[in-house]
């Protein structure tokens, strides 16, 4: 339904017998697409959908610079380098998840073939989305959604979203943490990461109040 409201997917002359990947590419390269209704229908090709956690759209970080009071749209280093996923942005975390890759498929090769203990080389370790991520952003917006995954909890305090800055620091420099964001972030009003519930969601261990 949120494809469908587009109106670049849902006007005249767009409709399921010409929807293809390349008439839609070719679009979306001449400006006739947003990025969003692009990425939107790219989602829903994949297989992803709002209703499954396990498969909720993704939309990429755009934006790098959270710590500026006013951001300066025509400098490229407050936007993020989209030629590369995320885990690939800072040189020396991807240099590290190279080094264990190579590391893997040595021992790879000193292994027989049956050894229960071969596992194929990977890269990255973890993904760039999961149901723990999803309500970790949506977690004011809807905080059930994590009271659900948590078994009637909130997770603990420390991890908790607690700022974009914090946020983002950690996708960039932690090995473990590849996250990208969701689209309520292109969607709705930046309220939706306010605790306008005034819920109780515990404190770090600094002794930091989560709001």
């Amino acid at each position: 339904q949120v494809l469908e409201a587009q109106p670049a997917l849902g006007g005249a002359g767009v409709g399921p017998s010409v929807l293809t990947p390349r008439s839609l590419t070719q679009d979306w390269v001449k400006g006739n697409v947003s990025n969003f209704d692009y990425l939107m229908w790219l989602n829903r090709e994949a297989g992803r959908s709002f209703n499954d956690l396990t498969q909720y759209p993704v939309f990429p970080w755009v934006i790098t610079d959270f710590s500026s009071t006013f951001l300066d749209l025509s400098t490229r280093s407050t936007f993020r380098d989209l030629s590369k996923p995320i885990g690939a942005l800072n040189p020396r975390r991807l240099d590290i998840c190279k080094l264990r890759y190579n590391e893997m498929q040595l021992a790879n090769m000193e292994m027989d073939d049956d050894n229960p203990m071969k596992t194929p080389p990977f890269l990255f370790g973890c993904h760039y989305s999961t149901p723990g991520f999803v309500v970790y952003y949506l977690l004011r917006e809807n905080p059930q959604l994590m009271l659900r995954l948590q078994n009637g909890k909130f997770d603990m305090a420390d991890r908790l979203l607690g700022s974009m800055s914090e946020t983002f620091t950690s996708v960039m420099t932690n090995p473990t943490d590849l996250k990208e964001l969701t689209p309520e972030f292109y969607t709705l009003p930046p309220t939706f990461l306010v605790n306008t519930e005034g819920l109780d969601f515990g404190l770090k261990q600094s002794g930091e109040k989560v709001d």
